[in-house]
């Protein structure tokens, strides 16, 4: 069937649906591409009644839609629910791409595009297997429900009540989601935990206007330096950070797992490498991995205020704003940090000045045991895809749908990575690595032909299977 299915006809037409889905400039932040983020809703409704798929439909929300689609086999057989997002991110600085950023062109084994890898070209492994299994002719080996959305670059503000609001249609066993990396193109690897997240936006505000930087500088504390002093105070001189109490409930990694993740995971120079700088910053006691992957973390990802045109302007600004970015570690909740970081900031905040924080996202750390049944339906389907077996390994990125999936429907998900860790990423020129494109197609139909050998008879436990990792 396989042979058949990947002839060179097959392969090329794939690869042209591809490149349409990728030119398609669905930034879900900018509400002048509010329409292109619905016509990508559209073509991949079109393209999963075209390969056979039932109940294909486009869900309204508050912002942008939500894709769904299904085929029921049996009640007998277990329900895999396959997540992507269609969404993606802006392409400023649009002058540091070498190509179109909606081009998608071909360069040798490259298809560049803004969501080539993030994560149009991820989830579609999952429909062009799918395709596959139903122009086969025969029954699936389970039941495949499909869920696609149109916002997970702004945080998914609506899916949480998107998917409260269709527990009973969304119901299924497992859910897999492709959003994430392998170690390299030779060796695949499986992601078994993520960082939770919360971010938020802080403004100080000072005078009711901009002021005369000669007649009232240095009589009116500037909400700028206010500001940056405030933000100094958010990190320590050996780069911890210095909230009191954030630290209290991060679940410290067993010796084991760390044994593991130096064996198996990113050494400091290729991070190094990959982040093109000379020189780690961060926590004592931990490799670079480890800091980005076992413990927390806080960015400031934004930083805003005054003049910021050509020339200079001699004034005094009235506000000033810094986005913050925490990653969180295991036993850590979001809101707790919330709390946190609001009583710091009321001792740190100067008199002369007014601090505002809005709280923008929280979601949870989230981990699943390399023993459960998906995770080993997952091994065996990627040693079937790549000829080889995966590591284990840690992202220090967050999925918040894998935590609304466990709250909301008690499922599990696993995590199904085929990007590489320099595709590039939110970032220029981005790309996906094609050979890992057929080879996620083979995994994919690996994994759904495991799911359904394997876990027909499985009855999953939340308390037993989300236990430590890595013992």
């Amino acid at each position: 069937m396989e042979t058949k299915a990947f002839s060179p006809s097959w392969v090329a037409r794939a690869l042209r649906e591809l490149q349409q889905l990728v030119a398609i400039p669905s930034i879900s932040t900018d509400p002048q591409h509010v329409g292109a983020v619905r016509a990508c809703a559209d073509w991949l409704a079109r393209h999963l009644q075209g390969i056979g798929l039932d109940r294909v439909r486009v869900f309204e929300t508050p912002r942008h839609p939500v894709v769904y689609a299904e085929k029921r086999v049996s009640p007998a057989l277990p329900t895999l629910l396959i997540y992507g997002h269609y969404d993606v991110q802006p392409v400023a600085p649009a002058a540091a791409w070498t190509v179109p950023p909606f081009g998608a062109l071909i360069r040798g084994e490259r298809l560049y595009g803004r969501g080539a890898s993030d994560d149009k070209g991820q989830f579609f492994t999952h429909i062009k297997a799918l395709e596959i299994l139903l122009k086969a002719g025969q029954p699936l080996p389970l039941n495949v429900k499909l869920l696609l959305e149109g916002e997970e670059e702004t945080g998914s503000p609506n899916l949480g009540s998107f998917i409260r609001q269709h527990r009973q249609l969304l119901r299924a066993d497992w859910a897999v989601l492709s959003d994430t990396n392998m170690i390299s193109a030779a060796q695949p690897s499986l992601t078994y935990g993520l960082r939770g997240s919360f971010s938020a936006e802080l403004e100080v505000h000072g005078p009711q206007t901009e002021l005369h930087s000669g007649i009232f500088g240095g009589a009116v504390l500037n909400p700028l330096q206010a500001l940056c002093e405030m933000l100094a105070h958010l990190h320590d001189r050996r780069g911890r950070i210095a909230i009191p109490g954030f630290y209290e409930a991060v679940r410290p990694a067993s010796v084991a797992e760390r044994a593991y993740l130096r064996r198996h995971a990113t050494t400091d120079a290729q991070l190094l490498r990959e982040a093109q700088v000379g020189q780690g910053w961060g926590e004592a006691g931990y490799s670079l991995y480890e800091r980005t992957t076992l413990r927390p973390s806080l960015s400031i990802t934004g930083l805003s205020g005054g003049y910021q045109g050509v020339g200079t302007k001699s004034v005094v600004p009235p506000r000033a704003s810094a986005k913050l970015s925490f990653r969180l570690a295991a036993g850590q909740d979001p809101h707790v940090v919330e709390q946190q970081l609001r009583q710091h900031l009321t001792r740190i905040t100067p008199p002369q000045v007014r601090a505002t924080l809005t709280a923008q996202l929280h979601a949870r750390p989230y981990a699943l045991a390399p023993t459960h049944p998906a995770m080993r339906a997952a091994c065996r389907a990627y040693a079937a895809g790549f000829g080889r077996a995966p590591v284990l390994q840690r992202s220090g990125g967050t999925i918040p749908v894998v935590t609304l999936f466990e709250e909301e429907l008690g499922i599990p998900t696993v995590l199904m990575g085929f990007g590489l860790p320099d595709d590039r990423k939110h970032g220029p020129d981005e790309f996906l690595h094609l050979p890992n494109f057929w080879r996620g197609i083979r995994t994919s139909l690996a994994f759904m032909h495991e799911v359904g050998r394997s876990l027909r008879c499985v009855n999953h436990d939340p308390k037993i299977i989300y236990g430590n990792p890595v013992s």
